[in-house]
């Protein structure tokens, strides 16, 4: 796809676009995590409305071409204000495995400067190849990561520093 690719701050009139990519996202997500849909029919993220509300979050929309591919949610990292996290990113199946991905995780880390965290249910192996492929890329550096256990889970935990312009 050679389209132009765009990673777009998310307006708080662009929140319930948010929150149906949020659906998918969580449906290809319970694959791994034990979630449950709500007696609506819906996952649900009840932490959406803080990325309008806290200068620590940030959401983005990503679109290709002019059109939605996916989005992703940073923030502060828990317990570390100096630590840039990858909260949630998600990209459309049918805009998988053309570098979309990376494009849009480069330019996101490019945004932020500063220490930077991913992390990645160690389950979720295409997720782990395609974090430790886009961190390298980045990084152009060894990856360091490390793993750890929350709540019954194996998680990886991608590190690096995103340069100042």
């Amino acid at each position: 796809m050679t389209h132009a690719i765009e990673v777009v701050p998310a307006s708080a009139e662009q929140q319930p676009i948010l929150a149906n990519l949020l659906e998918l996202y969580a449906h290809d997500f319970s694959e791994f995590l034990d979630i449950e849909l709500d007696a609506d029919g819906r996952f649900g993220y009840p932490d959406l409305p803080l990325y309008w509300r806290d200068p620590g979050r940030h959401p983005f929309l990503i679109t290709c071409g002019g059109k939605l591919a996916g989005f992703i949610l940073v923030k502060r990292a828990p317990g570390d204000d100096a630590v840039w996290d990858m909260a949630e990113f998600f990209v459309v199946r049918s805009y998988r495995n053309h570098g979309i991905g990376t494009n849009v995780a480069h330019k996101v880390w490019r945004r932020f400067p500063g220490r930077w965290q991913v992390r990645v249910m160690e389950s979720n192996r295409p997720a782990n190849r395609f974090w430790e492929r886009a961190v390298r890329g980045f990084a152009g550096e060894a990856v360091r990561s490390a793993s750890i256990e929350t709540h019954g889970k194996s998680w990886r935990v991608f590190s690096f520093d995103a340069p100042s312009p």
